[in-house]
């Protein structure tokens, strides 16, 4: 298991993973719909996570969801590297009635984000642009490629929880154990 604690002027935040855990989550950052979206990520990966963020989203909720993603992606990179004896690549596509968002991974330490997602609107109170800024902060510190692409749906809802499962579903593909050593032809990773 990993813990990692991160405070600043705008949040603080705690979190634990655990890629071997029992499955088990428990979510609580103030935002109702990014909740639900952290518990599907958990839930559908299979990776124990605990999360908690005391923000200010009387301010905004930029600041929780970025820095939750940059934590979670921090304690993701030293639950999982150095990398040996996975699958490393992987691709899924979860749909939720109409929706469809398709997510290709790599797990190789090269961070790398292709994002194909509708960006205006809102779901409630909770901006479509942060689901970007999410995948961003948690990509970039995870140091994985992702490649999230809406294929189709109306429903704003359906197409973000889309998009969480569909990287929850990739990343559980991509830990699956498989016995070759370092999964690269340079050796290293």
């Amino acid at each position: 298991m990993t813990e990692i604690k991160r405070e600043t002027k705008e949040t603080k935040i705690e979190v634990k993973v655990d890629i071997n855990g029992s499955f088990k989550s428990h979510i609580s950052t103030g935002i109702g719909f990014f909740d639900h979206m952290l518990e599907t990520l958990a839930k559908h990966s299979g990776i124990s996570m605990e999360i908690f963020c005391d923000g200010d989203i009387d301010v905004d909720y930029h600041h929780s969801v970025e820095d939750v993603g940059i934590v979670l992606g921090e304690a993701l990179y030293k639950e999982v590297y150095p990398i040996k004896d996975i699958e490393r690549f992987s691709n899924a596509v979860a749909i939720l009635d109409e929706a469809a968002v398709e997510v290709d991974l790599d797990i190789g330490g090269r961070a790398y984000l292709v994002y194909e997602m509708p960006r205006d609107g809102a779901i409630r109170d909770f901006d479509l642009e942060l689901v970007e800024e999410f995948f961003k902060s948690l990509v970039f510190n995870f140091k994985v490629a992702a490649h999230i692409i809406y294929k189709r749906g109306e429903n704003k809802h359906h197409i973000v929880e889309s998009a969480f499962k569909s990287f929850a579903v990739a990343l559980r593909r991509a830990l699956e154990f498989r016995k070759s050593g370092i999964p690269s032809t340079k050796g290293v990773l």
